[in-house]
């Protein structure tokens, strides 16, 4: 399987992310968004591309603070995968969302508005970066591999 995975948007609507990420976001069969939509209006046009997992982060509005998750787990063929936005400092991110999880395959996040795609004691740790910058591509199957797409 083939997952989108995009993180701080920072945008008011999906016209204003660059057309090569919602392309690639058209074709795969899942999008993660881990955080900072900054709007629904972004949420609902992912949702008008394919399905959606996304959890909030710190800059998204109040309603989206009620309708999202902090924090997710979803199962994809078998593989764990936690989604979660992230915070502090973008120095030792990595360590903190994953004391956020147990028993996972991957770790999906952002915040720091860095790239990552890196395992650490046989966990991914992916993050996507900032949307406007680059996006990323998780292939799930006999295992889980990571792909940064720097726009």
């Amino acid at each position: 399987m083939k997952i989108g995975v995009v993180s701080d948007s920072h945008v008011t609507s999906l016209a204003e992310l660059p057309d090569r990420l919602l392309l690639a976001l058209a074709e795969v069969e899942l999008i993660i968004h881990a955080g900072d939509f900054i709007s629904r209006d972004v949420l609902d046009g992912l949702k008008r591309l394919g399905e959606v997992k996304a959890v909030q982060g710190n800059m998204d509005s109040a309603e989206l603070k009620r309708i999202l998750p902090e924090r997710e787990l979803l199962v994809v063929e078998g593989r764990r995968i936690g989604i979660i936005h992230g915070w502090g400092s973008p120095y030792g991110i990595d360590d903190r969302v994953g004391r956020m999880f147990k028993d996972v395959d991957a770790i999906v996040y952002g915040h720091s508005h860095y790239s990552q795609n890196e395992v650490k004691q046989g966990i991914l740790f992916f993050n996507p970066g900032q949307a406007r910058n680059s996006f990323g591509i998780l292939t799930v199957g006999q295992r889980i591999s990571g792909q940064i797409i720097k726009l």
